[in-house]
C-alpha cells in the first residue's frame, strides 16, 4: 500500500533489524502492536532516548479491533515509551493509512529543516563569537525582570574575573569607577526610556585594584507591547586606545603649558599637575637634592583633593633605603612599599604621606644627582614600562624647556649688561656659564659685578638682576672683609687660588665658597665652587675627633686614678713620716738622725713634683719659661748624663748642625724630654746598640707643613734615633697616649712620651715617629725658630745664703693658701726684706692703693673672689706701672699668663720649688 501510494518503504522482520534501521536514519515506521507486546523493548526504548534534540522519529502503530486507548492499557504504556504514536485500528481503509503516513513524513522532513536552522544558527552564533573574540569584544545581556547579568568569558575578562568566576549584576555596578557611576546610570536610564542604542565609556577597578578604560554598546529589547524587557550589547576594552589618545593630548598640553609658564618653578609645576592627572595619582612634584644631608626640598607639588602637600625638606632616610638607587642614577619604582624590602621597615612613614605606591625619577646634572620628579599614590598600583617610558618623556621634555628658558633669560641679562662683549664672548661661554653648578663671574677692577651666571640664584638665592652692579663686598661676611679685599688684590694682580670664603644668601644666612680667578684684560673672570656641605661634613669630623680624643683622654684619667693615687700616697708616705720621725727625734733630744730624715722627705717631694711636671705637661696645662735656647749647647752640657743614664751597653753619637738656629723653648723641659727619649731607646736596645742624637736647621713649605700638621716656616729638628726593636703601626698610633706603654707592670707610668709631645705642642712645634719592627725609631722634634741669641746659662746657688742684713726693701705676698705665705714671708725675712701678706687679689689691691712702698709682687695665679693673679697683676700694674711681679703656681691655664709668655717685667716660677731657688730669684728680681 506504501509503495502503491508513492512511497518508499521496506520490511524489518524483526524488533532487533527495526533497531538496526531506525539507527541508519529513516522517515517514519510503522509496527504492530502484536510484535511490540512481550518484546524486549530495551533496544528500541535505547533509540528513542539517544535521539539528537531536534528529532522526535514518528511511529505508526497498528492496533486490534476495538483495541483504542481508552481500551488498550498497553498502547498507552507504548505512548509512553515511543513519544511520537499515532494509532491506527485494524482493519482500515488504505487511504487512511497513506494519510497517516503522508502526516508522518511531512512532520519528519519538517524535524530536519529545523535540524539546519538550528545548525545554521549555531554556525552564526559561533561566527560570531569568533569575531567578538577576535575583536576584543565580550557579549552580555541583562534582564529586567528581575534583574540580571548574563555574560560570556570575554566580557568577564573585562571586569578582571576569569570564566569560572561569577559576575553578577552588583559585580558590574561596584567595579565602575565611582567618579563614573552616575554618568553610565543616567545613558542606560535614557536609553531604556527612549528605546535608543546604548553607548558609553569609563572606568573600571578590577578586583586587584587596577583601573581600565571599557567601551559598551547595547540595544533594548522590548515585548510585542514595547516593553523593555532586556538590554543586549557588546564590551571593549580601551585602556591602551584611552592611554594612548590621553598621552597624546597631555604632551600637547604640556607643550603649550610649558611655553606659557612665567619661570623654571611654574614650568616644574605644570609639569606635575599634567602627570598627576593623567595617571590619576595622589601626588607628583619636583624637588632639589642635597645628597650629602640625603634630604629633598620641595617648594611646591600638585595633590588630588585631600591629599597634604610635601612642601619642605624631607629626610630620605625616614622612609627606606631606596636614596641608594638614586644616588647611583636609578630611577625607583615601588609598586608596594609593603612589600618591596627597601621600604618595608619604612612603610608607615610613606603611607602617612599617601605614598603607598611611587616613582622617583632621579635627574643627573653633570654626573650628580641635583633634583627628582615623583608620583606618589596612597593606594598599591603597577607601574608599566610604557608608564614609565611616557614619564621619562615628560621629564625630560620639563628639562628641555626648563633649560631653555633659563638659557633664554640668561642671555637676556648677559645683552643688557654686556652688549658687545656678549656677542664676541659668549659662544663658546654660554654652555659652561649656563651648565655649571659653579659660580661664575665677571667682576670690574673696582669689584662691582658685571655679570653673574643662574648658579648665583640656585646657591645664594639672588638673581643676576640684584647682583650685576653691586660690589662684592655687600656678600661678604663682616669677619671676613679684610681677607676678602686682600684675595681681591691678588686676582687683580694676576691670579687668585683657592680661597674660601663665606657669602650671604638671600635670606640673611651663609654659603662657604672656595674661589680661582684670574685677570684678563680689565676684566677678573672668577669661579666659586659651594662648598657649605663639605665644610660643615669637615666641622662635623673635627668636632667628631674632638670628641674622641676628649673621650680618650677621659678614659686615660680614670686609667690613671688608681696608680697616680697609689704613688701620691707612697710620696706622702715618706714625706709625713719622715716630718713625724723629725718631730719625734727632736722632742726626745736625738738631732743626730735627724738630717737623714730631712733628706728622705725633700728626695719624695722632688719625686712628687717631678711627677706633676709630667702631668702638667700632657695636660699642655703648665706655665712655660720659654727663653732663646742653643739646642746643640744645651746637648753638650748633658752629655755626661745621657751616657751615664744609658749605661755603658749603649754608645751615643751626637750630630750638631753646623749654624744652628736658636730656638725659643723652655731649656729645662728640653732637657727632660731629651732624657726621657734617650730612656726609652735605651730600653728599645737590651742587648745593646746605639743612640744618635741630631739637630739641623729644616724648611717646611705648604706640603711639608701639611704632613707635620704645622705653620709652614723655619724650625729646629731635634732626632734621637735608636738601633732597638722599633715600633708596630699600632704601638705609633697609640704612643703618645697617656699611660699607655709597652713596659712590664711597674716600669713605667706611660707619662714620657705623652709630656714629650704636650710640651713640644704648647711651644709650637710638633712631633713624629718614624719606625719599623726591627728597624729601629727615630723619634724628630720640630721647634719653632727663634731670631737672636740664645741666652746664657743662669747659676742658681746650691743653698739659702746666711741671713741677711736689714733692707728697705718691701715685698707684697698674695697668695689663699696661709701655709705658703708663711714659708714666702720667713724666706723674705731671712733675706732682710719687709713682707706685706694678703689672701686674695681685692684685699691685695687695697694695699697697692695706699702710700706703701713695694719693690716686688708675690703672687698666685689661682685666686679666689672672681680675680685670678693675671687679672690682679694687671690692675695693679695700672696704678704702679712697671712693678716687677713674680707668679708663683702649680697649675696656669696658658690664657691667664698668655699662651706661655709673660710681659716684660713678669716673671713666673712652678710649684714646688726649692727654698734657695726661691730666695736666689727674689734677690735677683729686687736687685734688677
Amino acid at each position: 500500500m506504501l509503495r502503491e501510494g508513492g512511497l518508499e518503504a521496506s520490511v524489518a522482520p524483526d524488533l532487533a533489524a527495526l533497531v538496526s534501521a531506525l539507527r541508519t536514519g529513516v522517515g517514519f515506521a510503522v509496527v504492530t502492536e502484536e510484535a511490540l507486546r512481550g518484546a524486549d523493548l530495551r533496544d528500541l526504548v535505547g533509540f528513542v532516548a539517544d535521539q539528537a534534540g531536534w528529532s522526535d522519529l514518528p511511529f505508526i502503530v497498528l492496533t486490534e479491533r476495538g483495541g483504542g486507548l481508552e481500551r488498550n492499557p498497553g498502547a498507552v504504556r507504548l505512548l509512553d515509551t515511543l513519544g511520537n504514536v499515532t494509532f491506527l485500528e485494524r482493519p482500515f481503509h488504505p487511504t487512511t493509512l497513506l494519510s497517516l503516513a503522508r502526516a508522518a513524513r511531512r512532520a519528519r522532513r519538517r524535524q530536519y529543516e529545523a535540524r539546519k536552522r538550528l545548525e545554521d544558527i549555531h554556525e552564526g552564533q559561533e561566527r560570531l563569537k569568533l569575531a567578538l573574540s577576535a575583536g576584543g569584544l565580550g557579549a552580555w545581556r541583562i534582564e529586567f525582570d528581575p534583574i540580571s547579568l548574563l555574560a560570556d568569558d570575554e566580557c568577564k575578562a573585562h571586569f578582571g574575573r576569569q570564566p569560572d568566576q561569577p559576575l553578577a549584576y552588583a559585580d558590574l555596578l561596584e567595579s565602575i569607577h565611582p567618579d563614573d557611576r552616575a554618568r553610565v546610570r543616567a545613558v542606560a536610564d535614557a536609553a531604556i526610556e527612549r528605546g535608543e542604542d546604548y553607548g558609553a565609556e569609563y572606568r573600571v577597578i578590577w578586583p586587584d585594584g587596577t583601573l581600565h578604560w571599557l567601551q559598551t554598546n547595547g540595544r533594548v529589547e522590548v515585548d510585542p507591547h514595547d516593553r523593555p524587557i532586556r538590554l543586549v550589547g557588546v564590551s571593549h576594552e580601551i585602556t591602551e586606545r584611552r592611554q594612548i589618545e590621553d598621552r597624546q593630548r597631555a604632551l600637547l598640553m604640556l607643550s603649550d603649558q610649558l611655553r606659557e609658564a612665567p619661570d623654571a618653578a611654574e614650568m616644574s609645576y605644570r609639569a606635575a599637575e599634567i602627570l598627576g592627572t593623567t595617571f590619576d595619582v595622589s601626588r607628583a612634584g619636583y624637588g632639589t637634592i642635597d645628597p650629602a644631608r640625603e634630604t629633598i626640598t620641595v617648594e611646591r607639588d600638585w595633590n588630588q583633593p585631600g591629599i597634604k602637600s610635601l612642601a619642605g625638606t624631607l629626610q630620605f632616610r625616614d622612609y627606606g633605603s631606596y636614596i641608594e638607587d638614586l644616588k647611583r642614577g636609578e630611577t625607583t619604582v615601588i609598586a608596594d612599599v609593603r612589600l618591596d624590602p627597601r621600604t618595608i621597615e619604612g612603610a608607615p612613614a610613606l603611607e602617612a604621606i599617601s605614598a603607598r605606591s611611587f616613582v622617583n625619577l632621579p635627574v643627573i646634572e653633570n654626573g650628580a644627582f641635583v633634583a627628582l620628579l615623583y608620583l606618589n599614590h596612597q593606594a598599591s598600583r603597577h607601574w608599566s614600562a610604557e608608564d614609565l617610558a611616557f614619564i621619562r618623556d615628560v621629564a625630560d621634555r620639563t628639562r628641555t624647556a626648563v633649560e631653555r628658558r633659563k638659557a633664554e633669560e640668561a642671555l637676556a641679562t648677559l645683552a643688557e649688561t654686556l652688549e658687545r662683549q656678549v656677542e664676541e664672548r659668549t659662544r663658546e661661554r654660554d654652555r659652561t656659564w649656563q651648565n655649571t653648578q659653579d659660580l661664575l663671574a665677571i667682576v670690574a677692577p673696582d669689584g662691582a659685578f658685571i655679570a653673574v651666571n643662574p648658579a648665583w640664584t640656585r646657591v645664594l638665592g639672588w638673581s643676576p638682576q640684584e647682583i650685576v652692579g653691586q660690589p662684592y663686598t655687600v656678600f661678604n661676611h663682616p669677619e671676613e672683609q679684610a681677607e676678602s679685599e686682600a684675595a681681591h688684590a691678588k686676582a687683580r694682580a694676576g691670579s687668585l687660588r683657592r680661597y674660601e670664603q663665606r657669602l650671604r644668601h638671600k635670606d640673611g644666612s651663609y654659603r662657604w665658597v672656595s674661589w680661582v680667578a684670574t685677570m684678563e684684560g680689565d676684566r677678573i673672570y672668577a669661579s666659586g665652587r659651594h662648598i657649605t656641605a663639605e665644610r660643615e661634613a669637615r666641622a662635623a669630623l673635627e668636632q667628631t675627633q674632638d670628641q674622641l680624643r676628649q673621650a680618650q683622654k677621659m678614659e686615660a684619667v680614670g686609667q690613671l686614678t688608681g696608680g697616680l693615687a697609689h704613688d701620691f700616697n707612697n710620696l706622702l708616705t715618706a714625706i709625713s713620716g719622715s716630718l713625724e720621725l723629725i718631730q719625734t727625734r727632736i722632742l726626745q733630744g736625738e738631732t743626730d738622725r735627724v738630717e737623714r730624715y730631712v733628706a728622705m722627705a725633700q728626695q719624695a717631694a722632688k719625686r712628687a713634683a717631678a711627677l706633676t711636671h709630667r702631668l702638667l705637661a700632657f695636660s699642655r696645662r703648665q706655665t712655660l719659661d720659654p727663653r732663646p735656647t742653643d739646642i746643640n749647647r744645651l746637648i753638650a752640657s748633658l752629655d755626661d748624663l745621657l751616657r751615664r743614664s744609658v749605661g755603658p751597653q749603649i754608645d751615643i753619637e751626637i750630630v750638631g748642625a753646623g749654624g744652628l738656629w736658636t730656638t725659643l723653648i723652655d731649656p729645662n723641659q728640653l732637657e727632660n724630654a731629651l732624657l726621657n727619649l734617650c730612656i726609652n731607646a735605651r730600653d728599645a736596645m737590651p742587648q745593646g746598640g746605639r743612640i744618635t742624637i741630631e739637630t739641623a736647621n729644616k724648611w717646611l713649605d705648604a706640603i711639608a707643613a701639611k704632613e707635620c700638621d704645622l705653620p709652614p716656616g723655619q724650625y729646629v729638628a731635634l732626632s734621637v734615633s735608636d738601633t732597638g726593636t722599633g715600633m708596630d703601626g699600632q704601638t705609633i698610633e697609640r704612643a703618645f697616649d697617656p699611660f699607655y706603654t709597652t713596659k712590664p707592670l711597674g716600669e713605667g707610668t706611660g707619662l714620657g712620651l705623652s709630656m714629650i709631645y704636650g710640651f713640644v705642642r704648647q711651644s709650637g712645634g710638633q712631633v713624629r715617629i718614624y719606625s719599623e719592627l726591627g728597624q729601629g725609631t727615630t723619634m724628630r722634634l720640630y721647634l719653632p725658630r727663634a731670631h737672636g741669641d740664645a741666652e746664657a746659662e743662669p747659676v742658681v746657688e746650691a743653698r739659702i745664703a746666711p741671713r741677711g742684713a736689714p733692707s728697705d726693701k718691701t715685698v707684697l705676698v698674695v697668695d689663699d693658701e696661709p701655709a705658703v705665705r708663711m714659708l714666702v714671708t720667713d724666706i723674705l725675712a731671712d733675706l732682710g726684706y719687709a713682707a706685706l701678706e694678703a689672701g686674695d687679689g681685692p684685699a691685695g689691691l687695697a694695699i697697692l692703693q695706699t702710700d706703701v712702698t713695694v719693690d716686688l709682687l708675690i703672687t698666685d695665679v689661682g685666686l679666689p673672689k672672681g680675680m685670678n693673679g693675671r687679672q690682679f697683676a694687671d690692675a695693679a700694674r695700672i696704678g704702679r706701672p712697671g712693678l716687677t711681679v713674680l707668679f708663683i703656681t702649680g697649675y696656669a691655664e696658658n690664657a691667664v699668663v698668655g699662651n706661655g709668655h709673660l710681659d716684660p717685667g713678669m716673671h713666673v716660677m712652678t710649684k714646688p720649688f726649692g727654698m734657695d731657688v726661691l730666695a736666689g730669684r727674689i734677690r735677683d728680681l729686687i736687685g734688677a
